[in-house]
């Protein structure tokens, strides 16, 4: 028997990429069409943005706990959260969590490890750029990271706050994206984080001037394994 993986989500995009990702692949490992319970919750993204440009990090938490209560009391054996910029909020809600998570940059950056990458592009929302959500967890790995110039990030904030999150994908912010990717790799970077749940949607292996980490699929595939090994 399977375990029930909760997600506790916060933009539809990402959340959904999520989602499909475990049901998908899980037959891969399950047999066809079979795949781990999952169930999801989300407040509206307004409610999180509020708190987000007020720097309401503790605010952000407690919608958090809200939806991983909710996820408890119908039987998640453990949650996680198919969006990058809130795990800032991760320190007001593990401790209170009546349910073990998964942690977004902890896959990241195992799979990281795993692949030796030692220097990555940390590419997400302003918020998440500029917090320590993955610089502290790749630090304590020996695994250093590089980030986009301010303008960088505040265009490819834009980008994701006002076409990804909405599901409108643009050519010209592919592009952007593409060009940020390519003064990373002129850094020194050997792989980039896709550190925004709706990146992967307009960013891969395929367009990318380095290897990208995936972090919404990474998380899924993660929480698909843990599911099935208990």
């Amino acid at each position: 028997m399977t375990q029930h993986i909760g997600i506790v989500a916060c933009s539809a995009e990402g959340a959904a990429l999520c989602y499909t990702t475990i049901c998908t692949e899980g037959a891969q490992v399950l047999g066809p069409h079979a795949h781990p319970e999952v169930s999801m919750h989300t407040h509206s993204l307004a409610q999180y943005m509020a708190r987000i440009y007020r720097d309401d990090w503790q605010g952000v938490g407690e919608l958090m706990l809200a939806s991983a209560s909710k996820l408890a009391r119908i039987g998640v054996d453990f949650l996680i959260c198919p969006d990058n910029t809130i795990h800032q909020a991760m320190a007001h809600v593990e401790p209170r969590s009546t349910r073990p998570w998964l942690h977004i940059a902890d896959v990241v950056a195992a799979e990281a490890m795993r692949r030796g990458w030692r220097r990555l592009g940390l590419l997400g929302t302003r918020w998440l750029v500029e917090s320590d959500v993955y610089p502290k967890r790749l630090a304590v790995r020996g695994v250093a990271h590089a980030l986009p110039e301010p303008e960088e990030r505040d265009e490819i904030n834009r980008i994701i706050v006002d076409e990804l999150v909405y599901g409108v994908f643009k050519p010209e912010g592919i592009a952007y994206h593409q060009r940020v990717i390519e003064r990373l790799k002129a850094g020194g970077c050997d792989a980039v984080v896709l550190g925004c749940t709706e990146t992967p949607l307009i960013i891969g292996d395929a367009n990318s001037a380095l290897p990208v980490l995936d972090s919404t699929r990474l998380l899924a595939r993660a929480a698909l394994r843990r599911a099935v090994q208990g």
